[in-house]
């Protein structure tokens, strides 16, 4: 759903301040038959049906039973085909796994047994079906295709890569073990895929995928990147691994590439602060301000945040003034992950780097949204707005957007099984990290505990032992951003950490 005015003008002007960087020129913003807004470069190609494809793409359809394209798959095939690297905003549920499926039977050489072709993935869900998908429309093309993620065993991936597997589906994480164990080589790659790339950094894997793109082959590859928006931290990622990608947007919601996106969830008053957590699980910010209206409200806030274990504190005129002083030096260190305070305590304060405003309240005062979401994507910065508002604060809310003719999306507020799946995901790809700096002698002593893995995992007092150990690492993880707010800030530190642990590099840091 979306509220405001001038939807359309806002975001167009948003999109062509941004794209404009790159290099292939100017875009053209049109509208399809089915009334969405479709961004595509200038130079575009034309759009292809399935009757136009190439007889092995048709025989593919046809095992899928596809009477046509999808909008998406018939834009972007082209460009895939073509060699050209694309950047796609496409929603789940668009057609995007097709669009970027098909073209592989038309790149990969059956006849060379060795990995031509890779999709990073944020989940093992995704991996999963991606690998099913594309076995389903490989069919008998001899196409071998195989899915790695963590918490599976080894040996069967190994197996595959053994056995020659042409399309390797994986997570950024089980993708770098099996790099760094030389079970997998990349030097053949033609053909490299980012499916959704903004919850890949969600999940905390930027770190994983600047250390595989230290194995990616030193030429051209053609790459594509899919995701249902397009934030700075998603833009650095693309200009890391892609070379002057152009873009392609099927998406009415183009607010997604502005640099600060307005998103509200709607919940009962009485629930926010167990929707909060639950929205900073899944949106898992790098630091942010919770801005409530009063004093009560920020300490009781605070309070929330800390007893279930995130790095938080509070900025309110009821502090004493060292007290405040502690607080704001923290805040201006990078030390301190979120701050909650009220408008008036957080008058002044400059965080650069911050990536969310969070609004538990809806401010009274109208000009006061303006302040608050400004404070996030500044420089170029990542920036999301998120309002937590009941019924009675979503009309103030849409009143505000109006009068600032703000795109204000709504999302749904996330289930229990989903932000418990997030967090395992996330754990999972937290340990296996861990896993990989230890030494040869931290291995052999980890081995003395394995027995009581196993026997703790046989029983509900020692599941919860486990869930116990596995709830303190994880709190204590989420204290360090998920991933570097600018990648040149990190680069030397990181390359100098794969060194001690790797020896010398393998590849040049960049693919081109």
């Amino acid at each position: 759903m979306t509220l405001g005015a001038n939807r359309e003008s806002n975001a167009e002007r948003s999109l062509f301040g941004f794209f404009s960087i790159t290099r292939r020129g100017a875009y053209n913003v049109t509208m399809n038959t089915q009334t969405e807004h479709l961004m595509e470069p200038e130079n575009a190609l034309p759009e292809t049906k399935l009757e136009t494809l190439p007889d092995a793409l048709r025989q593919a359809c046809a095992r899928a039973q596809w009477s046509r394209l999808t909008p998406v798959q018939s834009k972007a095939i082209p460009y895939l085909l073509a060699g050209r690297d694309l950047l796609v905003q496409a929603r789940t549920g668009s057609g995007k796994t097709g669009a970027f499926l098909l073209p592989m039977l038309q790149i990969i050489d059956v006849h060379k047994s060795h990995t031509q072709a890779l999709v990073l993935v944020p989940t093992r869900e995704l991996a999963r079906q991606v690998a099913s998908e594309a076995e389903m429309l490989f069919g008998d093309a001899s196409v071998r295709v195989i899915a790695v993620y963590g918490g599976a065993a080894y040996g069967p991936q190994i197996k595959a890569f053994r056995q020659g597997a042409h399309l390797v589906v994986g997570t950024p994480g089980r993708v770098l073990d099996h790099l760094m164990k030389r079970n997998l080589s990349l030097d053949k790659l033609r053909i490299l895929v980012f499916d959704e790339a903004d919850r890949m950094l969600s999940m905390g894997f930027y770190p994983d995928m600047r250390e595989v793109r230290r194995y990616l082959p030193n030429r051209r590859i053609v790459g594509s990147m899919f995701s249902a928006t397009f934030p700075p931290r998603v833009r650095h990622l693309a200009g890391e691994f892609l070379k002057e990608p152009e873009f392609l947007s099927l998406s009415r919601d183009h607010v997604h590439v502005e640099e600060t996106e307005h998103i509200y969830y709607v919940t009962p008053g009485m629930e926010k602060d167990r929707n909060l957590v639950r929205i900073i699980e899944l949106e898992n910010p790098t630091s942010a301000i919770i801005f409530c209206n009063t004093r009560a409200r920020v300490h009781y806030v605070a309070v929330v945040l800390k007893r279930f274990g995130y790095d938080a504190d509070e900025l309110s005129s009821d502090l004493s003034q060292k007290a405040r002083e502690k607080v704001l030096n923290r805040v201006r260190n990078g030390a301190l992950r979120f701050l909650v305070a009220t408008d008036v305590a957080a008058r002044g304060i400059d965080i650069p780097e911050l990536s969310h405003v969070i609004l538990y309240e809806t401010p009274e005062d109208y000009e006061s949204y303006i302040h608050r979401a400004g404070r996030t994507g500044r420089a170029g910065a990542a920036g999301v707005a998120i309002s937590l508002v009941d019924p009675v604060e979503r009309s103030r809310l849409a009143r505000i957007a109006e009068r600032y003719h703000i795109a204000l999306q709504e999302r749904a507020l996330p289930a229990q099984a989903e932000v418990e799946a997030i967090v395992a995901e996330r754990a999972t790809v937290l340990l296996e990290a861990r896993l990989r700096q230890r030494d040869k002698l931290q291995s052999e002593r980890m081995q003395r505990f394995m027995p009581l893995a196993r026997r703790l995992s046989e029983n509900e007092h020692g599941l919860a032992l486990l869930a116990m150990l596995l709830d303190d690492f994880y709190q204590e993880a989420l204290h360090a951003p998920s991933q570097p707010a600018s990648p040149a800030e990190t680069s030397s530190s990181t390359e100098k950490k794969g060194r001690r642990r790797r020896g010398p590099r393998r590849r040049s840091g960049r693919r081109r």
